[in-house]
């Protein structure tokens, strides 16, 4: 843990107000977070083994990266997984763009992220231009997790899950099959309606980190 700063105690209590809200469609919380991807090819083809196991060479080529943006809805288990090329501000700002047009009857979309450069108005601004860009940002209500604490935002859960469920295991040195294979994992997810259950509160932070 930093240290905890009124800063820290304020942003993360925040946010675990945030979480304990019941599911309101007029007001969804959703959060984002993001993982970069090695695209890596065997050097060598897999062998299976008498035993039935397949054995990769340890060795491999490195075919470039990209960059996965994961979007959860914890409270509704909506997920919205984009695979881009490696990270850019006009990928973030097209991927707040996919999550307003998602959310079109909402009065405010409450969107929990860390504080990464790119995550800001500026990139919506240099993407799209002012106009489009206050119209995008003026639905959302940012809410931004405190320095070093990015295990506040459901989004790692998300990561977590993609990376055990989809990306573990596996070597993926081709762009579109890595997009392709994070699709059907996303669709899977949104289909059996995949929620995330928050147990830490405010309560909870008081007493752990001893503050009143």
């Amino acid at each position: 843990m930093p240290r905890l700063d009124d800063e820290f105690i304020t942003r993360m209590e925040n946010l675990l107000r945030l979480y304990a809200k019941p599911l309101d469609r007029r007001e969804p919380v959703v959060c984002l977070d993001e993982r970069p991807v090695q695209l890596l090819t065997d050097s060598r083809p897999s062998l299976r083994g008498a035993d039935g196991i397949l054995r990769r060479d340890y060795e491999y080529r490195r075919r470039g990266t990209a960059n996965i943006f994961c979007v959860v809805e914890p409270l509704a288990g909506r997920h919205l997984i984009k695979v881009t090329r490696p990270r850019a501000k006009p990928d973030f700002a097209r991927c707040v763009r996919d999550i307003v047009r998602r959310y079109p009857r909402a009065r405010t979309i409450h969107l929990v992220m860390d504080n990464l450069s790119t995550h800001s108005f500026r990139a919506l601004e240099e993407t799209f231009g002012p106009k489009e860009a206050k119209k995008l940002w003026r639905r959302l209500t940012p809410h931004f997790t405190p320095k070093h604490g990015s295990w506040l935002n459901q989004a790692e859960i998300e990561i977590s899950m993609l990376s055990n469920e989809c990306l573990g295991g596996h070597r993926y040195g081709e762009f579109v099959t890595l997009r392709s294979h994070v699709a059907a994992w996303t669709r899977a997810a949104n289909r059996n309606r995949r929620k995330i259950r928050w147990g830490f509160t405010v309560r909870k932070a008081r007493k752990k980190f001893g503050y009143p």
